[in-house]
């Protein structure tokens, strides 16, 4: 198995971050069935301020490329991605229309 760690922030606005948290409460069952269909065994999110962090365990047959076709081709994936770009804006190191970035690991124990 295999941790990929990424990063994402939100709009600063307090009434948008709530709305955000209420639909990760109850996140529609297509989308939690796009993610486990992918390889994905475990997802977190983590909220600091407006800075997201998430923890994604993997299985061997996950790639970024293979979920990103599978998302493309999934109409309610899409829509769900669109609405939450509603809530979300890219981190300043990201590139144009990249969403949640890579972290890279600088420490173990």
């Amino acid at each position: 198995m295999k941790r990929h760690c990424l990063a994402l922030d939100l709009v600063d606005d307090p009434q948008l971050i709530s709305e955000y948290e209420a639909y990760h409460r109850e996140v529609w069952p297509e989308i939690k069935k796009s993610i486990t269909d992918s390889g994905i065994t475990a997802m977190e999110i983590y909220r600091a301020g407006n800075r997201l962090f998430m923890i994604m365990e993997v299985n061997d047959t996950f790639s970024f490329q293979q979920k990103g076709a599978m998302d493309a081709a999934n109409p309610k994936v899409q829509e769900w991605e669109q609405l939450m770009w509603k809530y979300q804006q890219a981190l300043p190191v990201a590139k144009p229309g990249e969403k949640w970035i890579m972290m890279d690991k600088i420490f173990s124990l």
